[in-house]
């Protein structure tokens, strides 16, 4: 005896008639649905920007600013915060394990939009000026950790511990040529400084533009190091505090409603039925 087929409803009328919904506004609720993703991916990735430039600013802004001590304590701090909030949300509502990824290549490309509109276009700086930190190692490596541990404890532990090390040498690669020394007025002076000095930034006070006594004139040294396994202790806390926070603002809360909100919204109240 044969088994009949079912027929699949590629449409899927079975949902929407369960939750009371009409045809028509089945079809405006999935319109409604592309245009909350298509606002709240740039409020999403402007906000990661204005949080990163308010909180890091002046330590990554121009080539010649980053510094060996603050720069690779202070961005990856800040930088973990929305990847790991994003982290929480993608795993505990979709269990997906790109969330943190997600949220450095959304900085990344908006960070390089800003640095093309308003250095390029607007003042005149060369790329090589105001070349933005990528975290998007360290990201790969806390979804990683999330596929393997499954536990937003032991991820924090680890991986935001090798979030904010791997910041500053995967980041080296973008450095390494302003790093080489160049005589100048006979004195050993970086790459970095020699494009500081062609380009100076008149509107900024001295006490802003000279960070650190210790900048990539320095050439590095063990200080940078030192920031970084430091840099990765305080993202452990601020891993699991964001990704608390991400899963607290994430949660679903479904409210009671009346008759006349459900006529309102497109659903068939019980009364009509």
């Amino acid at each position: 005896m044969a088994i009949p087929k079912r027929k699949v409803n590629p449409k899927g009328e079975t949902v929407i008639s369960v939750s009371g919904l009409t045809p028509k506004a089945a079809r405006y609720s999935r319109i409604f649905d592309f245009l909350v993703v298509a606002a709240v991916v740039p409020l999403f990735a402007g906000a990661f920007h204005l949080h990163v430039m308010l909180t890091v600013g002046d330590w990554d802004m121009y080539v010649d600013w980053k510094d060996r001590q603050y720069w690779p304590l202070v961005a990856p701090i800040s930088m973990i915060m929305f990847p790991a909030a994003l982290q929480a949300i993608f795993w505990v509502n979709f269990r997906l394990p790109i969330g943190a990824t997600v949220g450095a290549t959304v900085l990344l490309i908006t960070t390089w939009l800003g640095r093309y509109a308003n250095w390029w276009i607007w003042t005149g700086f060369p790329f090589t000026e105001g070349v933005p930190s990528q975290v998007i190692a360290g990201a790969l490596l806390m979804d990683m950790a999330l596929i393997v541990l499954r536990n937003s404890l032991f991820t924090s532990i680890f991986a935001g511990f090798a979030f904010g090390f791997v910041f500053w040498p995967s980041n080296y690669s973008a450095l390494a040529p302003f790093y080489l020394p160049v005589e100048h007025q006979g004195m050993v002076a970086s790459l970095a400084d020699m494009i500081g000095y062609t380009f100076p930034r008149s509107n900024m006070p001295e006490y802003l533009r000279i960070i650190e006594r210790g900048t990539l004139r320095t050439f590095g040294s063990s200080v940078s190091w030192v920031s970084a396994a430091f840099a990765g202790f305080i993202c452990i806390f601020m891993h699991q505090l964001w990704w608390q926070l991400g899963r607290f603002a994430s949660q679903t809360t479904f409210l009671k409603n009346g008759d006349v909100v459900k006529s309102f919204m497109g659903m068939k109240s019980r009364r009509a039925s």
